[in-house]
């Protein structure tokens, strides 16, 4: 398919994520924002600026795609953002089941039902400096923001190229959503500089992570695969979504080690991610890939989870 993505050849992950003609910096009219604990107006809705997620990044975050009104694998999300602030040693100030009930009334008071649900926890404000107050009160944030367009008949797909950029390949945050994602930030600013729609990200060992958005998957001798987690690699959500769909399907996966050149040899590459779900790529560092028919009924499943009620 020719263009920047086959939903719209104009459309590009940046038009996708970032649609500066819509202006992404004006507060939505009338829009809702959780915030400790409260149902407040976005445009009313402020932290101090000594919160330490703003000054450092010291935080946690989690991202999921909100389909009929119920955000999808949420329970999962939070188990993840859990596990992270227990790493942090950030106390949450709501239970996991709290939070699923005030993500259903945040979007019940938007009356958005079709969305992207954003959860965000820092370790609250504190005095200046990299040592945590003992006695600091977390931040929690809950948003919704309009959702780009999925249709599993005609699924958007990106060019990749491989970023200059390196993650550590022993980091144990890498298991987490942190809010420190410089490294991300500058890698997917450098793709769509050089004309692509996303970034692979390779880890300090020379092998194949992630990407700046999301997981990857390939298709190697009818096999599925996926780097195994621990190597600079996110443990995501829809990473493993689509290896229960393969379970199901009774299609072979693998976890195992690549290097971008052995990637760029393979069938059926392809992205997963909250926002967009399965995103197939179209050509990785500007070489066509190679199609593979066994993302056909992995799609077909995965908007079938999302459907149902």
């Amino acid at each position: 398919m020719s263009g920047r993505s086959a939903l719209d050849p104009r459309l590009s992950a940046l038009d996708i994520f970032f649609p500066l003609s819509l202006c992404v910096f004006a507060l939505k009219v009338g829009a809702f924002v959780f915030l400790n604990g409260q149902f407040v107006p976005e445009a009313q809705a402020v932290v101090p600026v000594n919160d330490r997620g703003f000054m450092y990044g010291d935080g946690l975050f989690e991202t999921m795609r909100v389909c009929n009104g119920r955000p999808f694998r949420m329970a999962q999300h939070l188990e993840r953002m859990m596990l992270g602030a227990d790493f942090l040693k950030i106390k949450c100030p709501f239970p996991p089941e709290e939070l699923q009930d005030f993500a259903g009334q945040l979007i019940g008071k938007n009356q958005m039902p079709e969305a992207v649900l954003r959860v965000t926890l820092t370790r609250g404000p504190g005095e200046r400096g990299y040592t945590p107050q003992t006695d600091s009160r977390p931040t929690v944030v809950m948003t919704v923001h309009s959702a780009p367009p999925m249709d599993v008949g005609n699924p958007v797909q990106w060019r990749l190229i491989t970023s200059s950029y390196r993650i550590p390949a022993g980091d144990p945050l890498s298991s987490f959503k942190t809010m420190s994602k410089l490294v991300h930030v500058m890698a997917r600013m450098e793709a769509v500089e050089k004309g692509a729609d996303e970034a692979l990200l390779v880890n300090t060992s020379g092998e194949v992570a992630e990407t700046a958005s999301g997981n990857l998957f390939w298709v190697y001798q009818d096999n599925i695969c996926t780097m195994p987690t621990g190597r600079g690699v996110l443990p995501g959500i829809t990473r493993s979504v689509v290896l229960e769909i393969c379970r199901t399907l009774g299609l072979p996966t693998n976890k195992r080690v690549i290097k971008p050149e052995a990637l760029r040899k393979s069938e059926g590459i392809f992205i997963t991610q909250s926002t967009l779900g399965i995103v197939p790529v179209m050509t990785p560092d500007g070489e066509p890939v190679v199609p593979s028919l066994l993302l056909d009924p992995v799609l077909r499943a995965y908007h079938e989870m999302l459907a149902k009620p």
